[in-house]
């Protein structure tokens, strides 16, 4: 263990980091900061747990690594400035965001008062401030900002056993977007797809679970042979009568979704194969419904 850290914020990610590191044996000592008396509730935080907790903002102690921004990305000016009207930086101390759009120059306050600044994005969701941690472990991480940062970041992506991303400030709304699609959409999609269950007379209690399997199923496909060997379906299968028939049964918000959807399968149909007199319908098929 030979990292002292501070994380400011003990929400759902930063008491997922702060875990994960523990648990990986890569803190030496672990100080919260939070904006309430008392520290939520949190293994972390039993007699045994390792972290203490601190009402802030609050000086950061001699010794310290890292501190980690943990906050909302609305509130990181205010927090990086208060923090930087307690106390100048120990000495060599790094200070990290996890926002996912935004570079580093939030945190230029705290460069100011003596701190390297960065910024360290997981590529994980976290919906659970009680098991989060653990998916942390092997996630990949993107990094910027100061090369005394990007250093320590790197030790702490190496310590979770992660993928570091090295990402350019001016395209990180960009990555973001990409995590916004490969999270977020994906769960507003299952919605979708489940709520049409619920049309063809599937009980709503039934539609998740039966959604699942083949949700599980088209992901480990992904894993082991990669997005294009991964696709299946009537667009990839060149069927223009399904598609046709699909289309004619769905409203029209819905359609406007399949339609979006289905023009991005077809590009990646095209990249392994689909005749392209096929696919010149399909998209013809999909540009005008």
């Amino acid at each position: 263990m030979s990292e002292q850290i501070v994380i400011v914020g003990p929400g759902r990610m930063g008491l997922a980091l702060g875990a994960a590191l523990h648990q990986a044996g890569e803190v030496e000592r672990l100080i919260y900061h939070g904006r309430t008396l008392e520290p939520p509730p949190h293994p972390l935080f039993d007699p045994e747990g390792g972290a203490e907790y601190r009402l802030g903002p609050h000086p950061v102690p001699a010794g310290t690594t890292i501190v980690i921004l943990a906050v909302p990305d609305q509130a990181l000016a205010e927090v990086a400035h208060d923090l930087a009207l307690v106390a100048t930086a120990p000495p060599g101390c790094v200070a990290l965001h996890l926002a996912g759009a935004l570079s580093a120059d939030v945190l230029t306050p705290l460069h100011s008062a003596g701190y390297a600044i960065g910024s360290l994005h997981p590529l994980q969701t976290v919906a659970d401030r009680w098991s989060g941690g653990d998916r942390l472990f092997g996630a990949a991480f993107a990094l910027a900002g100061e090369p005394a940062a990007i250093a320590a970041g790197r030790r702490l992506v190496s310590a979770l056993g992660g993928r570091t991303l090295l990402i350019p400030p001016a395209l990180r709304p960009v990555y973001h977007a990409a995590a916004v699609l490969a999270s977020n959409s994906l769960v507003a999609l299952a919605a979708a797809a489940a709520r049409l269950l619920g049309q063809a007379g599937v009980a709503e209690d039934d539609a998740v679970p039966s959604i699942l399997p083949l949700v599980r199923g088209t992901l480990d496909n992904l894993e082991h042979l990669g997005a294009p060997a991964a696709l299946t379906g009537p667009i990839a299968r060149g069927d223009l009568d399904t598609v046709r028939l699909h289309l004619a049964r769905l409203s029209r918000e819905d359609r406007a979704l399949y339609c979006a959807l289905g023009l991005e399968t077809l590009r990646l149909a095209r990249a392994v194969g689909l005749d392209e007199d096929k696919a010149a319908e399909l998209e013809s098929l999909l540009s005008s419904a």
